[in-house]
């Protein structure tokens, strides 16, 4: 489990293909990994397969995670937004994030607003009923706040984050072009609750 607050930006060394997957092999930063241990990269919960104690490490991306996320179109030299696992006395600053990324949006723009910046998406028109006005969501790993919602349009739908100068200057938001993909993760108690309603026996 992860809190959506970024620990470190990382660099992609190389994306090494394998058949139908892929090798990351990373800088992370993080001289104490440990083999096996999960770290979201860019949202996505990731198994660490090689690691040294300058903070280089391997993750493996399997054909499905591939499918659906944006991790596909990381080349090497790519900054990628990096957070290791909570642990039971980490203050949890953003909100309950699995890493398990449920699709992908698109920057449609971004707008100035005083120091900070409003940032306009375009998410999969699926996702639309687990958002509400000032609820959380995880975008390539951030945990967000929504600020705007708009109603369903085809097959997306336009939602809304205002970005702080730090989290600008200190995660990937801040290299993002409009079309750009990030991977998106909704509040998993929405998805719970929504379970529950359905089966509630």
């Amino acid at each position: 489990m992860f809190s959506g607050i970024i620990e470190r930006l990382g660099h992609v060394r190389a994306v090494v293909p394998g058949g139908n997957d892929i090798r990351l092999d990373l800088e992370t930063g993080f001289p104490d990994l440990a083999l096996g241990e999960s770290v979201a990269v860019n949202g996505v919960c990731l198994t660490v397969t090689r690691f040294d104690a300058t903070g280089a490490a391997s993750v493996f991306v399997s054909p499905e995670t591939l499918n659906v996320t944006a991790l596909g179109r990381l080349r090497e030299g790519a900054r990628v937004n990096l957070e290791r696992a909570v642990t039971p006395a980490t203050r949890l600053s953003g909100h309950i994030v699995q890493g398990h990324v449920d699709g992908v949006a698109r920057l449609a723009a971004v707008e100035p607003a005083g120091d900070a910046r409003t940032l306009r998406f375009a998410l999969p028109a699926a996702l639309r009923r687990y958002c509400v006005f000032k609820g959380s969501i995880t975008l390539d790993g951030i945990s967000l706040t929504l600020n705007e919602l708009g109603t369903v349009d085809g097959d997306s739908f336009a939602a809304a984050v205002m970005i702080i100068p730090h989290t600008w200057d200190h995660t990937t938001l801040g290299g993002l072009a409009a079309g750009d993909p990030v991977n998106v993760e909704v509040d998993v108690i929405a998805k719970y609750v929504e379970q529950l309603c359905r089966n509630p026996s």
